[in-house]
């Protein structure tokens, strides 16, 4: 990796676009600002994106900003490892389609990471801007995202090189982003790779869990499009252990499996009146307006909707359920939250953004019971007030009860995004598979290989709940795992692979 990105630097016409500007003044530069559509407009559709994307001339004038370091940190916090500076750097010199293939050659859905990754947490909490001059960092979300559309709205959409097929059989389960991820690098080695997915729509949490508002179907599709020419096969509408076995799909010739079947389980709080009608978990919530189209007039998916509704949570989830509440035509809009503004997990982004719709945030508030009109449909919730006081396990102040602070609010719809658990596999077809106790699949972190040495594992199934950017870096992880696995598994696949890639 390090030759390859000397090599990638000192190429003539890195080296002369460094020279154009000195270092000095490029540190002068201001960080560009996304360009937004209006809250008080976009509160009206489900399908409108709130970010608009930047023009060409600041995506270049941003790109400009970045240093082109020796040691490029930034790469160091992309968990699919992206040549952010080669990328960056073609973006910078007009050469964008050429970005693009930069972004692909190590990350299946560039369009994807450019809407929903925390970068302010990965590659641009390690930007030298950050690091070293206590500066805002390189926008690289806002650039990954620039490049990566002008790809998708140009005549020329590129498809990665892919080895010859060398007839190997292998199946991704589920169809999220970390199988989406696993699938691109195993296509590209050559393998036969087949996605297996439980519902009627590719793209997993990409689809029933994020609004459209923030990642448009229509994005996911083209990727997903691109996967199809690399030689990706997709089944929907087929859930593994119950369609068909693990043991039948080892008949058909599939020599290793990668499981990436999700956290699809809600959490609830086990609260007095937890089971009235209005009370509903976020997955479900989320699903039914983003894959069944709940909130469009002709399909017929019933969603709840409410006058004044309240999220219970604090992380992304939460903030996508409470602006999705908002869109259905919520008055009064809440995220009632336990701990403080500070500790929320969800992204800096997407707080401001729900500010900006209107949302209310009920922080150091957490709810303790429920209560329902005559027809059983929750009409008020008891809430108590929280301090916080030394940091648990986690580095975060543990929050505290203050005594007789409890207050009601009305009350018609409640979502509780407060965690998932792991979808559950089918244990009577696995009996070797070692998990933990909350169902997550033990692997070895580095290969992401299980305890069924033919069985990979990675995203929310071994994480329990994570980014689409950490899902993906465990599906890069299992493909190179797998590949090791498959090449020393027995001679004949060896001499087989090896033979294709000559």
């Amino acid at each position: 990796m390090e030759e390859y990105l000397k090599i990638e630097r000192e190429k003539e016409w890195r080296a002369d676009l460094r020279k154009t500007i000195k270092n000095k003044e490029r540190i002068e530069l201001q960080r560009v600002k996304m360009p937004s559509l209006d809250p008080m407009e976009r509160i009206k559709y489900q399908d409108r994106e709130v970010n608009l994307g930047l023009d060409i001339q600041s995506a270049k004038a941003e790109a400009v900003r970045c240093m082109d370091c020796v040691n490029p940190t930034c790469i160091e916090g992309c968990p699919v490892s992206i040549n952010i500076p080669k990328f960056i750097k073609n973006i910078e010199r007009g050469e964008v389609l050429e970005a693009a293939k930069a972004l692909k050659e190590t990350s299946a859905l560039p369009a994807v990471c450019g809407r929903v990754c925390p970068q302010e947490k990965q590659c641009e909490a390690n930007c030298f801007y950050t690091l070293k001059l206590k500066k805002e960092p390189v926008a690289i979300g806002f650039l990954e995202r620039f490049a990566a559309d002008f790809e998708q709205n140009s005549d020329t959409i590129s498809v990665p090189e892919t080895a010859p097929g060398n007839n190997i059989k292998v199946a991704a389960i589920g169809s999220g982003p970390a199988s989406l991820s696993f699938a691109g690098d195993m296509v590209k080695l050559g393998y036969d790779v087949t996605v297996f997915e439980a519902l009627h729509e590719i793209g997993g949490v990409l689809k029933y869990g994020i609004p459209e508002f923030r990642l448009p179907n229509k994005v996911v599709d083209i990727e997903l499009e691109s996967l199809r020419k690399m030689g990706v096969k997709f089944e929907r509408n087929f859930i593994v252990g119950r369609t068909a076995s693990f043991n039948d799909l080892k008949e058909e010739g599939f020599q290793a499996f990668f499981v990436a079947s999700g956290a699809g389980l809600p959490r609830f709080m086990n609260l007095p009146g937890e089971n009235y009608n209005g009370i509903l978990s976020s997955n479900e919530y989320l699903t039914r307006v983003n894959l069944m189209h709940a909130a469009q007039d002709n399909y017929d998916t019933p969603v709840l909707k409410g006058k004044n509704v309240a999220v219970i949570g604090g992380g992304n989830t939460a903030m996508d359920s409470v602006r999705t509440a908002k869109r259905l035509g919520a008055e009064r809009a809440m995220i009632v939250y336990r701990r403080s503004r500070e500790e929320m997990p969800a992204r800096v982004e997407e707080v401001h953004h729900a500010e900006e719709e209107g949302i209310e945030f009920l922080n150091l508030n957490n709810p303790v019971e429920y209560f329902a009109d005559e027809n059983g449909r929750v009409n008020r919730m008891r809430v108590q007030k929280m301090e916080l006081g030394e940091p648990d396990a986690s580095g975060r102040r543990r929050p505290v009860v203050i005594e007789g602070s409890e207050y009601d609010i009305p009350v018609d719809v409640v979502v509780v995004a407060i965690g998932v658990s792991p979808n559950p596999l089918v244990p009577s077809e696995l009996p070797d598979l070692k998990v933990s106790r909350w169902g997550t699949i033990d692997v070895d972190p580095e290969t992401m290989q299980s305890s069924m040495p033919e069985l990979f594992a990675g995203g929310d199934i071994v994480r329990g709940g994570a980014t689409v950017i950490l899902a993906m870096g465990d599906g890069r992880k299992a493909a190179a795992g797998m590949h090791q696995y498959l090449l020393t598994a027995n001679k004949t696949n060896k001499e087989k692979i090896e033979a294709k890639a000559k």
